[in-house]
C-alpha cells in the first residue's frame, strides 16, 4: 500500500474536479448500479498517470457531451474498491491505471493501461471523447 502523504495529491486531481473518490466495495457497486453513464478511473501512482491519464481524463470532460457520474479508485491504497471495481470490468485484466465508461451499468468502453502509456493527455481525452458522443 501507498503512503497516503503521496496519494492524498494523486486522488485530488481528480476529485477537485468533481470526481467522487469510491473507497468501499458498497461504494463502487452502488456507483456502477446507477442509471446514466458513469465514467470510473482507476487511478495509480505511475509515470502515464500522472501524464496522460488523470489530465488526459480531466481534458476529455471539457466537451459538449459527458458522463453522468464521475467516480475514481486508488490502486494500491484502496484495495477493497479497487478489486471490487474489477470485477465489473470483466473480461478485461487488471489495469492501473485504467479509464472505463458505463451506460446504465453496463461496460461500453475501456482503456488500458497498455492503450494509455506512450499516447499524450490530448489523445486520451479525443478517445474518451469520441465515446461519450456515442454513449452520452
Amino acid at each position: 500500500m501507498y503512503p497516503e502523504e503521496m496519494v492524498m495529491p494523486m486522488k485530488a486531481e481528480l476529485t477537485d474536479k468533481g470526481f467522487e473518490d469510491l473507497t468501499s466495495a458498497e461504494q463502487v457497486n452502488n456507483a456502477l448500479a446507477k442509471s446514466g453513464t458513469t465514467l470510473l478511473m482507476i487511478n495509480s501512482v505511475c509515470g502515464c498517470a500522472a501524464g496522460a491519464a488523470r489530465p488526459g481524463t480531466v481534458f476529455s470532460l471539457t466537451g459538449d457531451k459527458k458522463p453522468d457520474q464521475l467516480v475514481t479508485v486508488f490502486a494500491g491504497f484502496d484495495g477493497e474498491a479497487v478489486a471490487e471495481a474489477r470485477k465489473h470490468l470483466a473480461p478485461f485484466p487488471p489495469s492501473s491505471p485504467c479509464i472505463a465508461l458505463f451506460k446504465d451499468g453496463e461496460l461500453v468502453h475501456m482503456l488500458e493501461r497498455h492503450h494509455i502509456e506512450g499516447n499524450p493527455a490530448g489523445a486520451i481525452a479525443a478517445n474518451l471523447q469520441a465515446a461519450y458522443d456515442e454513449y452520452c
